[in-house]
């Protein structure tokens, strides 16, 4: 990813009524501090403290009372692809169960759209994603799968964002079916040889239909010894092995976590956040299909993050804002949960200390509300309620 503008000299954020810092403590788990201020130098936070002891700073941005919150940290997204899938949302709304059939309609025409198409599709939608408070985002390829397809698909992620995840393992392709154990040699070499160089992560659709835990084991563990980090999507379609093969492994991230027994929530609750459950309630507003059970996971001590799943097939919504006020909604989840998961629980997903959060030493990546809480992200489910967003100090 190009190195990105930071802003020269001292911005000060003043006047804000309610200041989420995910800073866990007295003033609860979004760390909320009122009447606040905080201020940014060189794209980083540097002091966070009362709106009356604020220092002088070369630029001031009023607040006006608002809520201000870290930016979102989205981390699960497919955005490199072609065409739609409209006509299949349509069936699943007149009934059409989702099997994931529909990802090889997407990998064909991936494979014959342009390098600028695709790159035309993933800033749109990256752009998408910021005017809605998204400042992290993870990017998979996924709807390629070929070795040149792969590449350039990680290779167009990494121009706009360093969260790029190789999935090379979405589904076994139609040339390759009834070859499964030579393509998930492909995977493992020439294909993952040529993806990694572009790739800070690396996952498998470990999922009846797709890999089974022998493979996505094999694929996993290849993908680490070339340096990557480890994500699985793990029972989304039914009962399976992806969850406790995450935990096996090592895994940041296990999503969709839509099927769960006893022993997967335990093995996720004995991580100690080590692995994150990414909750990605777009997914199941999309096809109709039930939704995980967050307050299971929150009660159990599992650390939980929301994610847009952004795709054409199941989950065509770029919107934090709108997967908040499902899983507030849906899935049981309080609105601060909800909140937390949205923007410190994604940071968990990734690894990353620098975002999700706004303390000194933290990326200055932050949304101000057209609000005066965060509880409006629940309350107003569809209002656009970002009125704007700060990356690196630079507004967006």
């Amino acid at each position: 990813m190009p190195s990105e503008p930071r802003a020269a000299g001292s911005l000060l954020v003043d006047n804000i009524g309610e200041l989420v810092t995910n800073e866990a403590g007295e003033a609860g788990p979004l760390g909320i501090r009122r009447r606040a201020a905080l201020l940014i130098e060189e794209g980083e936070v540097v002091w966070v403290g009362p709106a009356a002891d604020a220092p002088a700073a070369d630029r001031r941005i009023d607040a006006d009372g608002a809520a201000v919150l870290p930016g979102f940290v989205d981390s699960h997204a497919h955005l490199v692809f072609a065409g739609d899938r409209a006509a299949e949302f349509a069936a699943r709304m007149a009934g059409q169960p989702y099997t994931g059939g529909g990802i090889r309609t997407t990998v064909g025409t991936t494979r014959s759209a342009t390098d600028g198409q695709l790159r035309a599709t993933v800033r749109r939608l990256h752009d998408e994603a910021s005017r809605q408070g998204t400042t992290t985002i993870e990017i998979k390829s996924g709807y390629g799968l070929t070795v040149a397809d792969e590449a350039r698909s990680l290779r167009i992620a990494a121009e706009v964002t360093e969260e790029t995840t190789f999935l090379g393992a979405h589904v076994v392709p139609t040339e390759y079916a009834d070859r499964p154990d030579e393509y998930v040699g492909l995977v493992c070499g020439p294909m993952l040889a040529a993806a990694a160089p572009y790739a800070r992560w690396i996952d498998v659709f470990c999922e009846r239909g797709a890999f089974d835990a022998d493979h996505a084991r094999a694929i996993l563990t290849c993908g680490q010894a070339s340096g990557l980090g480890v994500r699985v999507h793990a029972n989304q379609l039914g009962p399976g092995p992806g969850v406790r093969l995450g935990v096996e492994l090592g895994a940041a991230s296990v999503d969709h976590c839509t099927h769960l027994d006893d022993a997967d929530v335990d093995a996720l609750a004995a991580t100690d956040g080590g692995t994150v459950a990414t909750l990605l309630p777009g997914a199941e507003f999309s096809t109709r299909s039930p939704y995980p059970d967050a307050r299971r996971l929150l009660d159990a001590g599992v650390t939980v993050a929301l994610a847009t799943d952004c795709n054409p097939g199941s989950s065509y919504t770029s919107s934090m804002p709108f997967c908040v006020a499902l899983a507030v909604r849906e899935m049981r989840m309080t609105s601060a949960e909800a909140v937390w998961a949205a923007t410190a629980g994604g940071a968990r997903a990734l690894r990353r200390t620098d975002v999700g959060v706004l303390r000194p030493g933290a990326r200055a990546d932050l949304i101000i509300l057209d609000a005066p809480s965060h509880l409006h992200l629940a309350y107003r489910p569809g209002v656009p309620l970002i009125r704007r967003v700060l990356r690196n100090g630079v507004p967006r």
